[in-house]
């Protein structure tokens, strides 16, 4: 049985740059986050919760666009294992948006959290304990750093939202991604100039829901949905 990730070194995962390093990278802030979620409420909940949010969803569209096609392509059982991880993923972005719509006073909110958490952390053990393992089985070190550049490159350029309809796959994701990130990250901009000068509150709400607007519009397209299937297509 191959060694999951994490208990490798970083040389034995192909060197510093490799796909697998920084992907562990996220996984252990990950880890870090959701402690510092346990046990929080209110305010102090909401701000570790968006810093969540902004780490999992570029990570998972990087993977997605760039990871994802690459496992399908070598190994023998890679839609198979790359669907189940999608899975995760679609219920981490429905649980978010629920979250987010249902607000701080909503009955299901702690069982959501706390499903959230669950979906997370077992996302994270599918991927090292599993799927990483393999795939470092059929790449040498310079794939995994070049796969590395790549995979980077896409996450600083990735959506930090939820969004539920978009593709999981190729070339549902890739077409949507580039708009709704640009949307994204400028409502990110718009939230914390509201979060630290609250006088301009009114403005920047109404700022951010227009753009959460658009985002919506552009997830509902027939191009943004294209290549998914079920269980995860909405």
């Amino acid at each position: 049985m191959p060694r999951s990730i994490a208990d490798q070194t970083e040389d034995e995962l192909g060197g510093p740059g490799s796909v697998l390093v920084r992907q562990r990278a996220d996984h252990v802030e990950l880890d870090r986050l959701l402690h510092e979620l346990d046990g929080t409420t209110g305010r102090a909940q909401e701000e570790v919760l968006t810093r969540i949010d902004r780490l999992v969803f570029s990570h998972a569209f990087a993977e997605e666009t760039v990871l994802w096609p690459v496992i399908r392509r070598v190994l023998p059982d890679g839609d198979a294992l790359t669907r189940q991880v999608e899975t995760e993923h679609q219920e981490v972005n429905e649980l978010v948006a629920a979250l987010e719509a249902g607000g701080p006073d909503h009955p299901e909110r702690p069982a959501r959290l706390a499903r959230l958490v669950e979906v997370l952390r077992e996302d994270v053990r599918d991927e090292e304990d599993v799927m990483f393992p393999r795939l470092q089985e059929r790449l040498d070190a310079a794939e995994l750093r070049r796969l590395g550049r790549r995979w980077e490159l896409m996450r600083r350029v990735s959506p930090t939202r939820p969004h539920p309809t978009v593709s999981r796959r190729p070339p549902g994701n890739a077409l949507s991604g580039l708009p709704l990130s640009l949307l994204d990250r400028s409502r990110d901009a718009v939230d914390t100039l509201v979060r630290r000068v609250p006088a301009v509150a009114p403005a920047g709400q109404a700022v951010s829901r227009g753009l959460a607007a658009v985002a919506a519009v552009v997830e509902r397209t027939p191009a943004a949905r294209r290549g998914d299937g079920p269980p995860t297509a909405r």
